[in-house]
C-alpha cells in the first residue's frame, strides 16, 4: 500500500513538474519520491505526446499551415516552455562561457537571455512549426507521440549515466534517489513497446533518438563534465526536434 501511494504521488510529481496540467501536490513529497517520479517521465510524454496527436488529428480539416502553428504553441504551453528556458540557457552558457566549465555554468546560472538563447529558441521553434506541418500533411501524427515519449526517456537515461554537476537542487534530488534498477528497466523497454504497439517502420526515430543522446551526453560531458537541469531540458528540445525532422527527412521521404 504504502509503494503505490508513493509510485501515485511520484507520478503526480512528474505531471506536475513537466506539464502545465491543472496537477497540485497537497505539499511536497519526500526525498525518494521526488527520485521515483524519474520513471514515470516517459509515460508523461506519451500523455503530451496523446494529447498532441489528439489535436492534430482535430486539426485534420484544417489549413495545415493554421494547424501547424496552433500545434506548435499548444505544444509549448502544455509543457509551460519548461524544456525551452533550459535551452536558452544553454545556448548562452555554451556561446558565453568559451569552453570554460566554471564560466559555463556561471552563466547558465543567469536569470537573463542572451543573444544566443534568443536565437537557439527561435531556430528551434520554426524548425519544429516546418516539421509539423509537414507531418499534418502526412496525417503522422504518431511520430508526435514517439518524439514527447523518447525525449523524456533519454531524460531518465541522462541521469542513469551522467554525473548531476549542481548542489542542492531538485536535479541533484533526482539523481541522488532515483531507483536505478527501476529506471534501467523503464529506459530499456519504452522504446521496445513504442515499436511494437505501432509500427516497425518507425525503428529509425529510435536510431535517431539515440545518436541525439549520444552527441549532446559528449558535448555535457566535454564542457561541464555532466549535466545540469538547464541541459537536461535543452536534451528534451533538441531530441524532440531531432526525432521529428527524422521522420520528414527520411521515414516521409
Amino acid at each position: 500500500m504504502i509503494f503505490t501511494m508513493r509510485m501515485l504521488c511520484a507520478f503526480l510529481v512528474a505531471l506536475q513538474f513537466l506539464t502545465s496540467l491543472p496537477v497540485r501536490l497537497a505539499s511536497m513529497p519526500d526525498e525518494k519520491t521526488l527520485g521515483h517520479s524519474l520513471l514515470f517521465y516517459p509515460l508523461v510524454g506519451l500523455i503530451i505526446g496523446w494529447i498532441l496527436a489528439l489535436l492534430c488529428g482535430l486539426l485534420d480539416t484544417s489549413p495545415p499551415l493554421v494547424a501547424a502553428a496552433v500545434l506548435t504553441a499548444s505544444w509549448i504551453l502544455l509543457t509551460g516552455g519548461l524544456h525551452l528556458d533550459g535551452l536558452a540557457d544553454s545556448a548562452d552558457a555554451w556561446v558565453g562561457g568559451m569552453g570554460d566549465t566554471d564560466k559555463t555554468l556561471a552563466i547558465m546560472k543567469d536569470p537573463h537571455c542572451g543573444a544566443a538563447g534568443v536565437t537557439a529558441v527561435i531556430l528551434l521553434v520554426l524548425l519544429k512549426f516546418a516539421a509539423l506541418h509537414t507531418l499534418i500533411i502526412a496525417q503522422q501524427g504518431i511520430v508526435i507521440i514517439y518524439a514527447a515519449v523518447l525525449a523524456r526517456a533519454l531524460v531518465v537515461l541522462l541521469f542513469l549515466t551522467t554525473p548531476y554537476v549542481r548542489n542542492p537542487g531538485l536535479g541533484a534530488t533526482l539523481a541522488n534517489h532515483q531507483p536505478y534498477v527501476l529506471n534501467t528497466l523503464v529506459v530499456t523497454t519504452t522504446p521496445v513497446l513504442l515499436v511494437y504497439l505501432t509500427s516497425f517502420d518507425y525503428i529509425w526515430l529510435l536510431f535517431a533518438a539515440a545518436v541525439i543522446f549520444l552527441l549532446l551526453r559528449r558535448l555535457m560531458i566535454q564542457r561541464i563534465h555532466g549535466t545540469t537541469g538547464d541541459t537536461t531540458g535543452a536534451l528534451v528540445e533538441i531530441s524532440e526536434l531531432g526525432i521529428i525532422l527524422t521522420a520528414v527527412l527520411w521515414i516521409l521521404d
